[in-house]
């Protein structure tokens, strides 16, 4: 997604997608009283000089032999030199911050070499490249020539009572055959304290699943969950997608989940519960170009911090304060952001937004105010128009506070579910907050995000200054779903953060190219997850 400026490779010069799965072994025990909490993290470097987060896996908690069941899907261009890295950490926040984590240990490769080897298992090393104890990672490449996904909704009933003073906390893992043995395609989430569990609706990528062989079998493991990392295992069976998809058509397809030491130690043993599938569809996934070139718009708005912590905009110490040639981090977060999102929008038209000053005439405390004044139309004529009205708009307001993030995610919203209603994947909303620091209404954020994450909109949070940001980390759940305040669940992960000074030296390419990294993931995964098909089918190029 090349665009302002940013020399990268266009869609049409990538050869495929290939997908990478990760497993790691004998990691290093971090943790005095358990073992490690282990995340592994994916950056790419094709510029030759900024590394750029890609994504992160999800945590395994206790675990030194960790296969982690999310994938990375990666553009493969043959031309040109890929360089990844592969971080392993122990994770000890709830937020799945890396600020706080043990270093575990790292490999840097080529995506060549992984294509080339298809199976790649290296020595995991310290940063100052001494070896990471005895531990080793491993990164499986398949080219992802199929985007067809299989839609699961799977349940179990009379499941084994592993618990001595309570119930199971069954979980599934989903096994794909292959050459070499039995390979993770999918794992589900925990239920706690039931026996009869019905886990939420989920996709796999029919090649992860079966290679696109719907004749060959797959491998249903059953376990009760212990957070000391040694799951029970309950039971497990095998059949191939074929047969599943004839039985769940009919009646729901029941499997014996069998335990097969039980079953030779114990006589009259009948199973350890049974597994039902009571629907399982092979459905065309759509990508994120199959919805831009379909005719979706990806609606921008900017929203821009002016409390009063940026400092006094008339001197060289404010995080505002434009210098003589023309720079100050807000700007070159707007340029940068902006540069690319604009392609994406007809008529690059943007709304831009101000909070947590006090704007004329009243001199009240607006928290949602269009920074050209204009209420009616708070839109700007593509970036220029964004930048002009800032500097016009930054000596007519006075910095004030606090820092309330909730109003304007709940009015961009309103036009998200608006768009919702029509029950089309038309219209995509992206947020973009530049900020200084702390959020003063963090409950009222949490509960706006947790109810955003069911509309057509993602929140990009681009952190300036040296303020400190473990507010914005824990709102990017990576790892974990973020929850409000009264234990609600967030239905995906919609925010990305990305501290700005980070990306300093390297140029604004690689910050939009790191701040957007998960934008076309959040796209596609919301129209797919609605069953939404693009306004128009893409004709074949």
């Amino acid at each position: 997604m090349a665009a302002g400026g940013n020399p990268g490779p266009r869609v049409t010069d990538c050869v495929t997608k290939v997908a990478l799965s990760i497993s790691c072994e004998n990691l290093l025990d971090m943790d005095t009283f358990s073992k490690s909490d282990p995340l592994c993290v994916l950056f790419m470097n094709s510029s030759g000089s900024q590394w750029c987060e890609i994504g992160r896996t999800e945590k395994i908690k206790n675990c030194l032999n960790p296969s982690f069941s999310k994938t990375f899907v990666i553009d493969y261009y043959f031309e040109m030199v890929q360089k990844l890295k592969f971080e392993v950490y122990d994770i000890d926040s709830d937020n799945c911050s890396l600020q706080n984590s043990d270093f575990l240990g790292e490999l840097e490769c080529t995506l060549g070499q992984i294509v080339s080897s298809r199976k790649l298992t290296r020595p995991l090393v310290m940063k100052d490249k001494r070896p990471a104890g005895k531990g080793t990672i491993t990164i499986c490449a398949e080219e992802r020539t199929d985007n067809r996904v299989v839609e699961l909704d799977v349940a179990a009933r009379k499941l084994d009572k592993k618990d001595f003073f309570g119930k199971s906390d069954p979980f599934l893992e989903i096994y794909k055959q292959t050459e070499t043995g039995w390979q993770l395609a999918h794992r589900t989430e925990v239920v706690k304290y039931n026996l009869n569990p019905t886990w939420k609706r989920f996709r796999v990528p029919l090649q992860s699943l079966c290679g696109g062989d719907v004749e060959k079998s797959i491998k249903v493991d059953c376990y009760d969950y212990n957070s000391s990392g040694s799951h029970n295992f309950i039971g497990s069976f095998q059949a191939t997608l074929s047969q599943i998809q004839q039985a769940s058509q009919a009646y729901g397809a029941e499997f014996e989940c069998i335990n097969s030491k039980k079953k030779q130690k114990k006589k009259g043993y009948k199973n350890s519960g049974i597994i039902i599938i009571k629907h399982c569809k092979i459905v065309k996934e759509y990508t994120f170009l199959d919805y831009i070139m379909g005719g979706c718009q990806i609606n921008f708005t900017i929203a821009i911090d002016f409390t009063g912590s940026n400092g006094d905009p008339r001197y060289p110490m404010s995080l505002h304060y434009i210098n003589p040639q023309g720079y100050n981090e807000y700007l070159a977060a707007i340029w940068a952001v902006g540069n690319v999102i604009q392609d994406y929008d007809s008529d690059k038209m943007f709304p831009a937004f101000g909070f947590g000053a006090q704007i004329p005439p009243t001199w009240q405390v607006s928290h949602e105010f269009p920074i050209n004044f204009n209420a009616s139309d708070p839109f700007c004529a593509g970036i220029e128009g964004v930048v002009s009205a800032y500097q016009q708009c930054l000596p007519q307001v006075k910095l004030y506070g606090p820092t309330n993030f909730s109003p304007i995610i709940n009015h961009v919203a309103h036009f998200g579910r608006q768009a919702l209603q029509q029950e089309t994947a038309s219209q995509y909303f992206v947020l973009l907050i530049i900020t200084d620091g702390v959020i003063t209404d963090m409950d009222e954020t949490r509960q706006a995000i947790v109810n955003a994450s069911r509309l057509p909109l993602s929140i990009i949070i681009v952190g300036v200054g040296g303020a400190d940001f473990s507010a914005m980390e824990f709102l990017d759940g990576d790892d974990g779903i973020l929850r409000s305040a009264t234990g609600e669940a967030a239905m995906r992960d919609i925010v990305q953060f990305v501290p700005f000074r980070q990306f300093q030296n390297a140029g604004t390419p690689a910050l939009a190219q790191s701040v957007l990294a998960e934008l076309p993931d959040q796209v596609a995964s919301f129209f797919n997850l609605f069953d939404l098909k693009p306004p128009s089918e893409p004709s074949p190029s």
